[in-house]
C-alpha cells in the first residue's frame, strides 16, 4: 500500500519573529549567497510575497526571480527585503582562524570578492 506523502515547505514552519530571525541568521551564517537568497525567498513566502514586494518598493516578479533558485539579488534587494521584513543586517568580527578559512578561497586569485577587477588589467599575483 503507498503512503502518500506531501512536500515539506519549510514556509510553513516559520510562524514566528524569532524563528524567522533565526532561520535567516543561519542562512547569513554560511555566507553564501544562495543560502541567504533561497532562505530570504523562503521568508518572503512565509509572510506573503506579493504584501512583502510592496512593502519593499519592489515588483513581486522581480523578488520572485531574484529569490529564486539561481537568483542573484543585488545588495540593495537584500536590504530593502530585510528592512520590510523589520530586520536588519549587522557585522560582527570573525575569529581570527574563522577569517583566514574565508579567505583562503580567493587567496589563488588574489582579488577581493567585494572589488572586481577592471576591464582591461591584468590580475596579478
Amino acid at each position: 500500500m503507498p503512503v502518500d506523502t506531501v512536500p515539506y515547505d519549510r514556509a510553513a514552519v516559520l510562524d514566528t519573529e524569532e524563528a524567522i530571525a533565526a532561520y535567516l541568521g543561519e542562512a547569513f551564517s554560511h555566507g553564501d549567497l544562495a543560502v541567504i537568497a533561497h532562505a530570504l525567498g523562503v521568508v518572503a513566502r512565509a509572510r506573503g510575497m506579493t504584501q512583502l514586494a510592496r512593502e519593499a518598493g519592489l515588483e513581486r516578479a522581480g523578488l520572485y526571480k531574484s529569490l529564486a533558485t539561481g537568483g542573484n539579488p543585488e545588495l540593495g534587494t537584500v536590504l530593502r527585503v530585510m528592512r520590510a521584513m523589520g530586520m536588519r543586517l549587522s557585522v560582527e568580527k570573525l575569529a581570527a582562524s574563522s577569517a583566514k578559512r574565508r579567505r583562503g578561497s580567493h587567496a589563488v586569485s588574489g582579488r577581493s570578492r567585494l572589488r572586481p577587477r577592471r576591464p582591461g588589467r591584468r590580475a596579478t599575483g
